[in-house]
């Protein structure tokens, strides 16, 4: 399949990006709705959990791009492959969080990942960042406790920022006594950390887990 060039990072504060979208019926989407869920958010062109929806068929698998036409891109993959647990949905997370997670079955919702985020380094930029106070918050008021996220960088400052905004959170607890995990606890890598690692270069990586829950509903 023919990949579609994409341009490399998109203003998530831009107007285009403000507006909340159409949530698709999911129970016309996932066959086995019911099934464990693992949520990958700025999924990119989706090459990680394609894979791991090849290898865990009772797992169902959403992907969050806020790119659109990756998104496109990776529902046609899926479609090639016949998988019925895998669906890549076009948003912008930091609009639309709370009505996503309104809408999943949430004590089903076993994993989060946030991989490789865009670090946006210039400090005017800083606050189109993905994880911030506001997302760690509507997530503890959504997830049920024992909902494992998983995140990884290999931008160190962006890892350690992440980090100190889950641990600002009393609802959250970091699974591990060191300060990253040295290993992926998944069986299949990212394009970005198979690059990483193949120039030698670290990925930062940290697991927590949902202590409690403040469900707002």
């Amino acid at each position: 399949m023919r990949k579609i060039r994409i341009r490399q990072h998109v203003n998530p504060l831009a107007r285009k990006f403000q507006q909340s979208v159409t949530l698709p019926d999911w129970n016309s989407i996932y066959p086995n709705f019911n099934n464990l869920f693992h949520l990958d958010i700025g999924c990119a062109r989706g090459q990680f959990i394609l894979a791991m929806a090849q290898l865990n068929p009772k797992i169902n698998f959403l992907g969050v791009e806020i790119r659109e036409s990756l998104v496109t891109e990776s529902n046609l993959e899926r479609d090639h492959l016949n998988l019925t647990n895998l669906h890549y949905f076009y948003c912008n997370i930091n609009i639309s969080l709370a009505e996503l997670l309104t809408s999943l079955p949430l004590a089903q919702l076993k994993w989060i990942t946030i991989q490789f985020p865009d670090p946006w380094f210039k400090k005017k930029h800083n606050k189109r960042r993905v994880v911030t106070a506001e997302f760690v918050n509507i997530l503890a008021q959504y997830l049920f406790p024992e909902t494992k996220i998983f995140i990884q960088s290999d931008v160190q400052e962006i890892a350690l920022e992440i980090c100190d905004r889950f641990e600002e959170n009393p609802h959250f607890q970091r699974q591990h006594s060191q300060p990253w995990l040295e290993e992926n606890p998944f069986p299949i890598a990212t394009e970005r950390e198979i690059a990483t690692l193949n120039k030698n270069e670290p990925v930062y990586r940290a697991l927590y887990s949902v202590i409690s829950e403040i469900h707002p509903f």
